[in-house]
């Protein structure tokens, strides 16, 4: 036997499972596992893997000894049982259950959560490490196949350096969006790097910080067309947006299910071939905007320039989804007339995940740019003339345009987008371009491998994908299909006689040769070694300096990246280096309490993130079959169970991949509903004006009407409008949507009423569960008389924001709505009549499911009651505190509040000069992060500090209140000047007490540390204060040096 074959033959017996003969991809280290046994009764308090499976395991009772010791629920929840006892002391009760009675109505209490799994409310809680092996169990269900699907999903090679400091990092995933920029300038730098590959490799001059996935991308894109639509002339009918065949299904489902709501009428082409003359054929008249992929499903490289011209030249809008590996290779859609380019960067360095998350780059052109959606990184200056990034034009977001918004958009992949900038980072544009010549290399010589046994390439051009018909060597899909799957890799299926195959970074000579051998088996040829595909690349003369050649059709000629951040940090020292150097600049959870209102910026446990890094989990592709993720259907439906028993309903989807997205899917679901009834012209949809502002605009997103319902002085909802309301629209009553507790941190009286008012006059209820880490075992959204919810994964559940993103936002619902839940076109799932995709993948972001499921099932029954009554208690000990000193705005009739508390600052600006944002700004200063600022009314700020902090951060929280309400008492009493004051100069960076002249009316110890516990431990802002206005009115939204933006 040759030396290599002995290699290969050694390597089959370490690494390759007796039926499977292919390598598994890896994205992160090996995890050794043993093979589970049969017997039914086990320890699971070993530190080693233990071959019998914990689900199969012994399960001590509490009083045992047992008993584990590594239990959740205290390591999760901050205050100890002696700080609970001070809490309640100073509200004045004597028990936790006799302060929750004072806090949510009797009427809408239910049966506490138990830990007993036998009981219907029950749930058992595992310790850490039970939790460990039972992921494992579950991580070990999913096969480790290697999948060339492609379709937008790609295998990547994750840069230990990146997932080690930031994917891994709590400095990074426990931050939250950068609201606060002056203590976020390290994440809006790699997020402005994001959006400098995207306008680079599109050729468009501006491009936002990451969308949720290329299917809302370009569901979004849509949208902006729309947009661009004189209504005259949208009214006459130019409302038909064109999409081309080969456009990737998901994406096109997800252009259906957004299309119905806004009215536009989504034609499929009928071919590429003939879509410039469907284009003359619509017209000025009817055509709004078309949409192309580039390179398409196929691997198709088409030559769109003509399609582009003819598009505009009838006033619609060009969109083009794309890769951004392959536009290091191609000529940028920008050079051929695209008005707007999007796509995943999932390739770039980030695991697929199941299908998720990822971040879309979404570009456009210049005169776009106030209807592009999500969020925009620009550069603007600081208090001291010096360049600061933040967050531009807001003014385009959905909090304020409400119900005119053609986007809900609230958050983004900003954690993903990170990831995908420091790949480029890391590789630069010399280290991307080899990336893309060697898959382009090896797809030359795959398809050079497969037309020398008779199978027939389809597409003559190509960048990392080949659609082969396989008839043409005298053999089917399904044979082809059969041979991949038993050498343990997973093909497109595309039709009976063809197949689809892409490669990608981490194809290497044994996966190609691999690859190819199914080939020669399914022709009943014997196998080839890699000296045969090695012989080939020199045929063709193919070597590792040739992958810097150009493509053979449509090469681009421009350069990219060619800022400095992309041309530096390509040694792990400098990378590294790099990655700390921003992360200092960012105030996280890891620095203090983040007490941002409707946020619920709890703890991500170490325990509950471990399993997202493991290849089991990052590996899988989204359309792989699904008896090769078992894993995932296990771990889905169980989070699925889990779901539905805490929020009160019968059944839920995972798939909407945030909570907006959570919301647009619930109404949908209840559009299906009534159409399903005859009833399809409900359109009228009821919304208080406390809500939050993606209700309004999730509601306008699927076409209905909205009619705002009032609030009393005290807050709560005004039933009678709301009843007279729901009274004159009975005839097309749809939804009425409501946020429980409100938006203004009370559990009002009433919600009861509230809903049986609409139900009576044959609307549905959505209850929005943003606020729900105030009641899980408490009560429950269908308790109150919800039909359909969302919950927050990110907030409630536990998944890191991640500075901007990922969230899920499952929706929950009663059984009547459960057939109406989304399916997915290339996998089935939802409800037995169910509406089309709201996201790509068809469990969203699959892959961080694993957080919230591990949260709750560390915690338990009794462990989730017990979460919610301390996020209760914990604010509520917030407010009594302060009560002295601000103005509560709203409590319910015992005094009391939710899980946050809203904190008026009105009377300031009359008696001291000071704005909310003042307060904000000084508040940084005692190194914490501000509440939520104006909102939802524009004088607060909402506080809220979550279950996990601890008294002692509480009281520091509290202490630097107060101490700043006594520096407003210096303003109104004349001791500071209105104009030049600690509020109005703050923050104050480190670099402010290096200067030579102090003109200060206050020391420099006042200004940087009120108090003396800051000179122990201090998060320093490294920017002065933000100017908004200077970045709008110069905007600025690609990197550069500092010099040029001097």
């Amino acid at each position: 036997m040759s030396s290599h074959l002995a290699r290969r033959a050694a390597r089959l017996v370490i690494s390759r499972p007796p039926t499977i003969g292919a390598r598994s991809l890896s994205t992160t280290i090996t995890v050794l596992r043993p093979n589970p046994t049969s017997p039914k009764l086990s320890s699971t308090t070993a530190t080693q893997p233990h071959p019998h499976v914990p689900s199969e395991s012994f399960h001590p009772s509490p009083t045992s000894v047992f008993t584990p010791l590594d239990t959740f629920a205290p390591r999760h929840i901050g205050p100890r049982s002696s700080d609970v006892e001070e809490m309640l002391k100073v509200l004045g009760h004597k028990t936790l259950d006799e302060f929750v009675d004072t806090t949510i109505p009797r009427e809408v209490r239910i049966d506490e959560l138990t830990n007993n799994s036998n009981d219907a409310n029950g749930l058992r809680p595992l310790s850490e490490l039970e939790l460990s092996r039972r992921a494992e169990e579950v991580a070990g269900m999913n096969k480790g196949m290697k999948s060339y699907i492609g379709m937008g999903y790609h295998n990547a090679i994750v840069p230990p350096v990146v997932q080690r400091n930031l994917l891994e990092n709590p400095a990074w995933y426990t931050a939250y969006t950068p609201y606060s920029p002056e203590q976020s300038q390290g994440r809006l730098e790699s997020l402005i790097n994001f959006q400098t590959i995207a306008i680079s490799l599109t050729g468009l001059p501006i491009a936002n910080a990451s969308l949720l996935d290329e299917g809302t991308a370009a569901g979004e894109a849509m949208a902006m067309c729309l947009a661009s639509v004189a209504k005259p002339k949208f009214t006459k009918g130019k409302k038909v947006f064109l999409v081309s065949p080969s456009v990737a299904p998901q994406t096109i489902a997800v252009l259906e299910t957004r299309a119905s709501g806004f009215g536009i009428e989504l034609k499929v082409a009928e071919s590429n071939e003939n879509f410039v003359k469907e284009v003359e054929t619509l017209g000025e008249e009817k055509l709004m905007g078309a949409l192309v992929q580039y390179p398409d499903v196929n691997g198709e490289i088409g030559d769109w320039a003509d399609v582009a011209s003819n598009v505009k030249g009838c006033g619609a809008k060009m969109v083009v989804a794309s890769d951004l590996l392959a536009l290091t290779m191609l000529k940028p859609p920008g050079d051929w007339g695209a008005d707007i380019v999007c796509g995943n960067s999932q390739r770039f360095g980030v695991p697929l995940g199941y299908g998720g998350p990822h971040a879309a780059f979404f570009a456009c052109t210049d005169e776009l740019k106030r209807k592009m959606p999500g969020r925009l990184v620009g550069l603007s200056k600081d208090s001291r003339g010096g360049p600061a990034y933040r967050l531009a034009l807001q003014t385009r977001e959905q909090h304020i345009r409400r119900e005119k918004a053609t986007s809900n958009v609230c958050t983004a992949q900003a954690l993903l987008a990170n990831m995908a900038a420091m790949y480029a980072v890391y590789h630069g544009p010399e280290g991307l371009r080899r990336i893309a010549g060697k898959v382009h290399s090896l797809t030359r010589i795959l398809s050079e491998s497969v037309a020398s046994l008779g199978f027939t390439t389809l597409n003559k051009t190509f960048f990392d994908t080949l659609t082969i018909d396989v008839s043409t060597a005298g053999v089917t899909a399904a044979q082809v299909h059969e041979a991949s799957v038993k050498a343990g890799i997973n093909f497109r299926p595309i039709d009976d006689k063809t197949v689809g195959i892409t490669l990608d970074e981490s194809v290497g000579p044994l996966d190609l040769t691999d690859i190819v051998n199914v080939f020669y088996a399914v022709k009943g040829e014997r196998t080839i070694e890699p000296d045969i595909l090695e012989s080939l690349a020199k045929k063709m003369e193919l070597t590792s300096e040739s992958v810097t050649s150009p493509i053979a059709h449509f090469a681009r000629t421009s350069d990219f990246l060619t800022q400095p951040v992309f041309k530096k940090h390509h040694s792990e020292t400098d990378m590294l280096r790099y990655m700390m150097h921003l992360q200092q600049k960012d105030y996280s959870l890891v620095h203090g309490m983040i007490p941002l209102g409707s946020c619920t910026m709890k703890l991500n446990s170490t325990s509950s993130m471990m399993p997202l890094s493991w290849k089991e989990f990052g590996g899988i592709h989204p359309f792989a079959p699904v008896d090769q993720a078992k894993g995932y259907e296990v771990l889905i439906k169980e989070l699925e169970s889990d779901l539905s028993l805490v929020t009160g309903y019968d059944a839920t989807s995972v798939q909407p991949n945030s909570g907006a997205s959570g919301e647009y899917a619930g109404l949908r679901v209840i559009q299906a509903y009534h159409e399903s009834r005859g009833e399809g012209h409900r359109d009228v949809c009821l919304i208080p004006l406390s809500a939050h502002g993606t209700n309004p605009a999730s509601a306008a997103m699927v076409g209905y009407k909205v009619v705002p319902i009032k609030a009393l002085n005290d807050g709560s909802l005004d039933l009678a409008d709301l009843k007279a309301k729901a009274e004159k629209h009975k005839d097309n009553l749809a939804s009425f949507m409501v946020t429980y507790p409100s938006t203004f941190g009370v559990f009002e009286e009433g919600i009861e009423e509230a809903c049986q008012i609409v139900h009576d006059n044959g609307g549905q209820v959505y209850v929005d569960g943003a606020n729900c880490n105030s009641l899980v075992g408490l009560t429950s959204l269908g308790q109150v008389g919800g039909d359909v919810s969302h919950t927050n994964l990110h907030k409630t559940f536990s998944i890191p924001h991640g500075g901007g993103g990922p969230g899920v936002g499952p929706i929950s619902c009663k059984s009547h709505l459960a057939p109406f839940l989304p399916t997915h076109p290339l996998i089935t799932t939802g409800g037995s009549t169910p509406i089309s995709a709201v996201s790509a993948a068809p469990w969203g972001s699959a892959s961080i499911n694993t957080i919230s499921w591990a949260y709750i099932k560390m915690l338990g029954g009794q462990g989730l009651t017990e979460v919610s009554k301390i996020a209760l208690l914990n604010a509520n000990y917030i407010a009594e505190r302060l009560r002295p000193y601000y103005n509560l705005r709203f409590t319910n009739k015992n005094g009391r509040v939710a899980h946050e508390c809203l904190i008026d600052l009105a009377e300031f600006e009359k008696s001291a000069g000071l704005k909310v944002a003042d307060f904000s700004k000084r508040l940084q200063d005692y190194s914490f992060h501000p509440p939520t600022a104006q909102w939802p009314i524009s004088t607060c700020w909402l506080i809220e500090p979550t279950e996990s902090e601890p008294k002692h951060e509480l009281d520091r929280f509290i202490d630097a209140l107060i101490s700043i309400r006594k520096e407003v008492d210096e303003i109104i009493e004349g001791k500071q000047p209105k104009d030049n004051n600690v509020f109005k100069n703050a923050p104050h960076p480190l670099g402010l007490l290096t200067e030579e002249n102090w003109d200060k009316p206050y020391s420099r110890e006042k200004a940087v540390f009120p108090v003396v516990g800051l000179k122990k431990s201090k998060f320093w802002p490294t920017v002065g204060r933000v100017d908004d206005a200077a970045g709008d009115l110069n905007l600025v939204c690609e990197c550069g040096t500092v010099e040029e933006y001097a």
